[in-house]
């Protein structure tokens, strides 16, 4: 009986969505789409909905909205919390909620399966970053060797050449100069 009552019990929740993205017209519009496609779903009533102004964030822009929503049983509720990714989500009513043994399985694999998924993005992420980060390193690298072959320079001159911000450039000179590759003369650097 308990499975039944969860299975089908309405569930009143208030839950927070954020979009956060550029340019600033994509935002306002990705989320009023988010709550269309929300409102579509027939296991899913937006009772009300409230949205916050646009806020930047660095480069980017952010908005979020607060819908009072019921949701038809705990597996949907699960689902929407998988499928729409809530900030936050309170569930208001009712007071205590069941899961059968097969819904409560069912959320665990699940759950483990968007983890694996986002553990197995992550890796692919740091493998292709680190690839790029050696690539760009060795692209730096080459290429204040080849601008000093050329003739000497300042690190100033170097930052402009190279477009690497001097700071950042800094690094590679630094090591270079460690490795014996180039040397300084006065402000000028120049091959070894």
């Amino acid at each position: 009986m308990a499975d039944e009552k969860g299975q089908h019990a309405h569930i009143r929740c208030r839950t927070i969505i954020e979009v956060l993205g550029k340019p600033k017209e994509h935002v306002e519009n990705s989320i009023k789409e988010y709550v269309d496609h929300i409102k579509e779903d027939p296991e899913l009533v937006v009772l009300s909905e409230d949205y916050s102004g646009l806020r930047e964030q660095g480069k980017l822009w952010s908005q979020f909205v607060e819908l009072d929503l019921v949701i038809k049983g705990t597996s949907k509720l699960i689902s929407f919390c998988f499928e729409y990714m809530p900030s936050s989500l309170e569930v208001m009513k009712p007071e205590s909620l069941s899961l059968s043994s097969t819904e409560t399985s069912r959320f665990l694999n699940d759950l483990q399966a968007r983890l694996h998924g986002v553990d197995m993005v992550v890796k692919q992420l740091k493998a292709e970053n680190d690839f790029l980060r050696i690539n760009m390193n060795a692209v730096i690298h080459n290429a204040v060797l080849i601008c000093l072959k050329v003739s000497k320079l300042t690190l100033e001159q170097l930052s402009q050449i190279t477009g690497v911000d001097i700071k950042e450039l800094e690094i590679f000179v630094e090591k270079l100069l460690k490795e014996n590759k180039i040397k300084k003369e006065n402000e000028l650097y120049c091959l070894a």
